[in-house]
């Protein structure tokens, strides 16, 4: 294990990596970073300029002889997925990352590791920290509060920038070029209910469910884990139906963009059934584990008594709760038939969680194909407002629709093909990355997407593979110095 990544190479891009593991940066709480970014801009004396909501801007002029190349824009978010494992003590908002190689990856102890997209980011400033590369007018754009909101791309505004080609460095593929992407709307149904006292001659219990592997809602959708709030609520719909528990509260992942991987329900039961619930939580946790045992081997589901709390839901709202969950869809819901392997459309039903009388549900609906991203709204909607729950939607953000006639993606296929001597895969991701907005903002601008490999982002696998950062950086720097004249 070698915690000293500041010394990979190239030296310059990893040093820029292992500065920003040491600032905390969750998404709408990487003020840190933006200072961090602003700084660096100005030690390097370059124009700097920091917008109305925290996105970072440095211009680089062109190296000689390259003044007449089209401008390019290097984008990359700067906050990270905020995810840990249960047993890890770590306050994102005040602890570094704790990174490490090992076996040519970098990984992180025990949360995310922010390779999503702090290589973007550490790409973009050793660019222009760098005096020997070679490369027409250059803007870095550093854009805030991308995993949970997009907020600095839907504020950028237009013409403050003056590229004409845009380089996204957030996808996690090396070896492709991405031209499209999905885009996605943020699903809400809230249920309000009835405290009743909870009774005398009931034992509280806590049903855990952890272990599983979540990941990213879209770059992992399609790979079938086990979403813990539907686990949970497979769970209780049967002990509640059959076996005589109640449910007092739950708690059911954190993030709309990350498969959940953790949920704990606090429920009653009579005296006279707790034996039954015990062994029927017992039995649902061997159901899980032989029908996932390929892709979630660390599951594990406990029940445990605990204090008693001072209330069960009502039954009528736990009911219609517990139907709505179960019938709610997740993962993938049609696989696109114009390019293959490319997911068309998903849900991921990210979050329910109990909170002062009412129980928050929050889904995140993706697709590159807006009508049928619409009809997943349309049937979410129908499913909880007739199980009496307050519905509606917001988030939105559009997809990227892809341009096969691009001239950054013909000069980046023969940029590649000449150092290595295959031609990039062309693809879309089913992911939502900033091109889509910024593009409505800047119509003019030629845009595509890459990056190095990065396996399992949002959850505390998520690792980068080295070998596949130093071809990155190659490949960016000869692209750089391949631009088109204007």
């Amino acid at each position: 294990m070698n915690t000293n990544i500041k010394n990979l190479e190239p030296k310059s891009l990893w040093s820029y990596f292992h500065a920003l593991t040491q600032i905390p940066r969750p998404s709408k709480k990487e003020s840190a970073a933006v200072d961090f970014v602003e700084k660096e801009g100005k030690r390097l004396g370059l124009e700097t300029i920091q917008d109305e909501v925290g996105n970072v801007i440095i211009r680089k002029p062109a190296t000689k002889g390259m003044e007449n190349a089209k401008g390019v824009v290097l984008q990359a978010h700067l906050d990270m997925v905020p995810q840990k494992n249960s047993d890890k003590q770590h306050d994102f908002e005040k602890d570094p990352i704790e990174a490490y190689e090992e076996d040519g990856w970098v990984k992180a102890n025990g949360t995310t590791l922010g390779a999503d997209n702090g290589i973007g980011v550490a790409a973009a400033l050793a660019v222009l920290a760098s005096k020997e590369l070679k490369h027409g007018p250059v803007e870095a754009l550093f854009t805030v509060d991308e995993e949970s909101g997009m907020t600095g791309a839907n504020n950028l505004k237009p013409g403050i920038l003056k590229g004409d080609i845009l380089i996204n460095m957030d996808s996690e593929d090396e070896g492709e070029l991405y031209v499209g992407c999905a885009g996605g709307t943020d699903a809400n149904a809230v249920f309000t209910f009835m405290e009743e006292e909870f009774p005398e001659n009931y034992t509280a219990l806590k049903i855990s469910l952890t272990g599983l592997k979540g990941g990213h809602s879209g770059m992992d959708i399609n790979l079938e884990r086990g979403n813990a709030n539907k686990l949970m609520f497979r769970l209780l719909k049967h002990i509640v139906a059959n076996d005589g528990a109640r449910l007092s509260s739950v708690e059911g992942g954190n993030l709309r963009n990350a498969i959940p991987r953790e949920a704990f329900a606090l429920i009653g039961v009579p005296a006279e059934d707790l034996n039954k619930v015990k062994q029927e939580v017992a039995r649902f946790k061997e159901i899980f584990t032989n029908e996932l045992k390929s892709v979630e081997p660390d599951l594990e589901l406990k029940i445990e008594e605990t204090k008693a709390p001072h209330f069960l839901m009502d039954e009528m709202t736990q009911d219609d709760l517990i139907n709505a969950i179960q019938a709610c869809p997740n993962g993938v819901i049609r696989m696109s038939t114009d390019m293959p392997g490319l997911v068309e459309t998903s849900l991921n039903l990210a979050i329910v969680q109990t909170r002062n009388k009412e129980v928050h549900v929050k889904a995140l609906i993706r697709s590159s194909v807006d009508t049928a991203k619409e009809d997943v709204e349309s049937t979410l909607e129908s499913i909880f407002l007739l199980a009496g729950a307050h519905v509606w939607f917001d988030g939105q953000y559009p997809g990227w629709k892809p341009n096969m006639d691009s001239e950054i993606l013909k000069t980046m296929q023969r940029v590649y093909k000449n150092k290595w001597g295959k031609t990039p895969e062309i693809k879309a991701i089913h992911a939502g990355l900033e091109c889509g907005i910024l593009g409505s903002a800047y119509p003019n601008w030629d845009m595509i997407s890459f990056g190095p490999t990065i396996n399992f982002p949002h959850s505390p696998d998520e690792k980068v593979n080295v070998e596949s950062v130093q071809k990155f950086w190659e490949f960016l720097v000869a692209t750089l110095e391949n631009i088109q004249a204007k």
